[in-house]
């Protein structure tokens, strides 16, 4: 027979309401005090950064009316009533946007690759030694603090036009940006095959290449196709600083208000971004499914 419920006198109960009230409201100032912190940092913001919403409401118009340009040929009429003058450069618009691509996958594939090696070195549980560990980190977090739009930069001022700059400024940025999500992968696996290659004698790369890196090899997959999407919207606009790709006939367009050139150009990239994320996508779901399975 289960026990009869536990009664409490008056007093006491009015002791456990009133407690519980008191942590109800301590909730609810905690709440009050971080929404006022958050509001008083928008504002300090706003007023460093010179926002001005008088002006943003007065110009808001120029904006929309800048979009609908956008969509109008020289003759007046709408884009879509003439596709063979919307894309009249759709040849050269193709190559650029297939040296895009090239940047990006170049780019992604030096990164990741060499984001796998250093992740090993820098992973708590595989490091071959705290120092090299520590090293490895602090090298990890410079590749990734820069944009890749300043490596881009650089790059151009010392190998000049091109894209060459461009697959080493997103190789870099790659590197740092897959690197710690790929030691971070490292430190949360089994250690044990680890443990049992290392007790044979085997060297310390044989020890990462057998114990550890079947473990990981579909996150990795799985990571690296993730950062090619975003290399791929990064190298889009490599073409500003002159290191190639789609984007060079972008701001081109931007600057000389060829305003049908740029709705053509942005059509182009949303497409095949959209393309790349929706088969990059798939491909990852798949490798997260068998690594679930197995």
């Amino acid at each position: 027979m289960s026990s009869p419920p536990l009664k409490l006198d008056t007093p006491r109960l009015a002791v456990l309401h009133e407690a519980y009230r008191d942590a109800v409201r301590a909730k609810r100032w905690r709440s009050v005090l971080i929404a006022v912190c958050v509001a008083v940092g928008i504002a300090v913001s706003a007023v460093s950064a010179e926002v001005d919403l008088g002006k943003l409401f007065t110009n808001i118009d120029k904006f929309s009316s800048y979009i609908g340009r956008l969509f109008v040929l020289e003759s007046g009429q709408m884009v879509w009533t003439d596709p063979v003058e919307w894309y009249w450069g759709l040849q050269r618009w193709l190559s650029l946007l297939g040296e895009t691509l090239l940047i990006a996958y170049v780019g992604t594939a030096l990164g990741a690759a060499a984001g796998i090696v250093l992740a090993f070195l820098a992973a708590s549980n595989v490091s071959p030694h705290p120092v090299v560990r520590a090293v490895t980190r602090r090298y990890l977090e410079f590749c990734r603090t820069f944009p890749q739009l300043v490596f881009a930069l650089i790059f151009v001022i010392a190998f000049g036009l091109g894209p060459l700059p461009g697959v080493l400024a997103i190789a870099i940025h790659t590197m740092g940006a897959l690197g710690k999500l790929f030691f971070e992968v490292v430190e949360n696996i089994d250690m044990k095959p680890v443990e049992g290659v290392a007790a044979t004698g085997a060297s310390w790369p044989a020890v990462v290449r057998i114990g550890a890196f079947p473990q990981v090899l579909p996150n990795f997959v799985s990571y690296t196709l993730l950062r090619f999407e975003i290399n791929v919207r990064e190298a889009s606009v490599m073409g500003f600083v002159g290191a190639g790709g789609i984007g060079q006939d972008l701001i081109e367009a931007i600057r000389k208000f060829y305003y049908a050139d740029v709705s053509a150009i942005l059509v182009l990239i949303i497409v095949t971004v959209a393309l790349i994320d929706f088969g990059t996508e798939r491909i990852r779901h798949r490798l997260i499914d068998a690594g679930t399975s197995a």
